[in-house]
């Protein structure tokens, strides 16, 4: 005599969301992976994904939002004389903080924090060190977002 040997059936629609559970968490694995190695393949200095860092190194332009802009829209024949006619000034408090600054400044690898790197997409706002009739201070300025090297 032969045991009789049960056969389990399953529920079809239980199936099917499980299928469709498992197809949905394999496809967001997918798309995470995919879009983590794109992010990785950016070139820096690219506008997408930005570039993103805490300290970096300026060599070019700095000082007020319009200035920069300004500059940045002069023929390259007036950037110079721009330069010498728009010196950087800043109200300077008893505290030894600077604000209110108008003009621009020239920057020479100078090591800068990244303040804000979203103001535009041509510019960011960082913090120098910025020689000024009174002496050296810590100003937060505007330079173009292709002038800054981040730290490695």
């Amino acid at each position: 005599m032969q045991d009789a040997i049960t056969i389990q059936h399953f529920d079809p629609t239980t199936v099917n969301c499980a299928m469709r559970y498992l197809f949905a968490l394999t496809l967001a694995a997918v798309i995470s992976t995919a879009s983590t190695a794109a992010i990785a393949d950016t070139p820096a200095g690219s506008d997408t994904p930005k570039q993103q860092c805490a300290i970096g190194y300026v060599t070019g332009v700095g000082g007020s939002a319009q200035s920069v802009h300004d500059y940045l829209a002069t023929p390259d024949r007036d950037k110079y004389r721009f330069l010498a006619d728009n010196p950087i000034q800043c109200q300077v408090s008893d505290e030894g903080r600077a604000s209110a600054c108008t003009g621009i400044t020239s920057l020479q690898h100078e090591k800068v924090s990244v303040y804000d790197d979203d103001i535009d997409s041509a510019t960011m706002a960082v913090v120098a060190r910025v020689e000024l009739d009174h002496g050296t201070y810590p100003v937060i300025i505007v330079v173009p977002k292709p002038d800054v090297k981040c730290e490695e």
